[in-house]
């Protein structure tokens, strides 16, 4: 028996490597509930507190913060972003592969300026690639 362990590196997309359908959009409503998430626990908000604010039952806030997210739309998440004080921006630009379709990719926006040591709000940002 071998102890050798072999590693294959990830594409940066959990659900693509896990061969899920829609796997741009599970990332996206992914970084979508971990930024509210984000939002609610650094201002202290209840989940009873955070529903009201979102006009929602406070189910829905425990199902978006424990990741049960196929009830929700990738609108609806937006939507609570937005209602949360978040910018969410859309962008659509050419796939830099033409001969495929066009992906959809998603950021929180601290996220990309950590990396510049930028200091930023919790934010959520969604970038959609041209559709093929």
């Amino acid at each position: 028996m071998s102890d050798d362990v072999t590693l294959t590196p990830s594409s940066g997309n959990v659900f693509a490597d896990l061969g899920l359908p829609d796997a741009d959009l599970l990332l996206a409503k992914a970084e979508f509930a971990i930024a509210i998430t984000t939002i609610i626990r650094e201002r202290g908000l209840t989940q009873t507190a955070a529903a009201r604010e979102l006009g929602v039952h406070q189910s829905r806030i425990s199902a978006i913060t424990r990741g049960r997210l196929d009830d929700f739309s990738l609108e609806r998440l937006m939507a609570f972003a937005r209602r949360l004080g978040q910018d969410v921006d859309i962008t659509v630009s050419p796939s830099t592969e033409p001969e495929r379709q066009g992906r959809m990719v998603a950021r929180r926006r601290e996220k990309a300026l950590a990396a510049s040591g930028g200091v930023s709000r919790p934010s959520a940002r969604h970038h959609r690639g041209t559709q093929g």
